[in-house]
């Protein structure tokens, strides 16, 4: 799809439901005129995504985005980089209103089935899905107070798991979803400053931690290598990590002198174990290395939502909430031989083919 078609087609403005209230606001710039901003310029956004989420050394499809959605949340791949999802929340992110729905596409980027998981419809029960992961054939969803799960081939479903863990406990409101690879899922509640953790494949349900101290866990992701299980913080912009025993640490600070985030979504890993994290007010997404150096990969994105990485074809995976679109791109791999100090090139970035390497006898291959 062309930028330009794309730019033309947006409506950048929060859906009925959604409560901006407690979405950080830089001083001197209301909000209204903030999300013009993101509507003036989304065409460059999506230009400089092109730019900055940049391919390397696999053979990726470029850019791709997908329009037409209905307040995307979530963009996941399955573990073979062949199929990817996009919840869409369509409505009130809140309601029970069983018209929520998933868009199935292929490996290149292709739409399979555009409402192939849909509330309502053959049985269903989606209400608002949000965050999502996959487990071998089995997709999870967050919806409210349920995690919700669908055979990945045919968009059946399978089981719904409540979250409700005591009587008279307040129902949750789950925002995201993960999974550790060796049997467990963790559920966010951003309201109610919850972390829980699902057993598979008895699907038993345990409150793993309750703090205020998580500030809002809206996204989670588990490291690829460590299997350390991270929460970024919707309300203050922060970044924890949690053990298997529910102890939390704070590993990025975000306070008055050393602030980076304003309201954090989503968080995920490459299969080199940097962390991706997109801050849904300021539109920018972040990389930190396994050292914690930070860089801005791209920004000027309207409503960056819950970020996914396809590890298999190194793409980066962004829904944009308010723009009722959602985009795959490449994104940069390490080189061996290329050192910090030395200067990167077009080639690094996929632009041009790399310099041909010289041979043993002085000549070139």
């Amino acid at each position: 799809m062309h930028v330009r078609s794309i730019a033309n087609s947006l409506t950048v403005s929060p859906p009925d439901g959604y409560d901006v209230s407690n979405v950080h606001r830089k001083p001197g710039i209301p909000f209204p005129r903030r999300l013009s901003m993101i509507r003036r310029f989304f065409y460059l956004c999506l230009g400089m995504a092109a730019l900055c989420l940049t391919a390397l050394p696999y053979e990726v499809r470029g850019q791709i985005t997908v329009t037409n959605l209905q307040t995307p949340y979530s963009f996941v791949s399955s573990s073979s980089g062949k199929e990817y999802f996009i919840s869409s929340v369509n409505g009130d992110p809140e309601a029970a209103d069983n018209n929520g729905f998933i868009t199935k596409l292929d490996g290149s980027g292709k739409i399979l089935n555009f409402k192939f998981i849909q509330g309502g419809t053959d049985g269903i029960t989606l209400n608002a899905p949000k965050g999502m992961a996959l487990v071998e054939q089995t997709l999870y969803v967050a919806d409210l107070d349920q995690l919700r799960a669908f055979d990945m081939v045919s968009g059946k479903p399978i089981a719904s798991i409540s979250v409700v863990t005591s009587p008279g406990q307040v129902p949750a409101g789950l925002t995201d979803v993960a999974y550790d690879g060796t049997g467990r899922l963790y559920c966010s509640d951003q309201h109610a400053n919850r972390i829980y953790r699902v057993e598979l494949p008895s699907r038993k349900v345990t409150l793993l931690v309750a703090d205020p101290a998580l500030a809002g866990p809206s996204g989670l992701a588990v490291h690829p290598k460590s299997g350390e299980l991270i929460a970024v913080s919707w309300d203050k912009g922060k970044i924890f990590a949690i053990t298997p025993d529910g102890a939390v640490s704070e590993i990025v600070s975000n306070g008055f002198f050393s602030s980076r985030f304003s309201n954090l979504r989503g968080v995920d890993f490459d299969r080199w174990g940097n962390m991706y994290v997109s801050d849904f007010t300021t539109g920018k997404v972040w990389r930190m290395t396994w050292d914690k150096r930070f860089q801005v990969i791209a920004e000027y994105l309207p409503s960056p939502g819950d970020l996914g990485i396809d590890r298999t074809n190194n793409l980066i995976l962004v829904p944009y909430e308010f723009a009722n679109a959602a985009e795959m791109n490449g994104l940069e791999a390490p080189r061996e031989g290329k050192s910090k100090q030395e200067k990167r090139t077009l080639a690094d970035y996929g632009f041009i083919p790399p310099p041909p390497k010289p041979a043993e006898d002085g000549g070139k291959k």
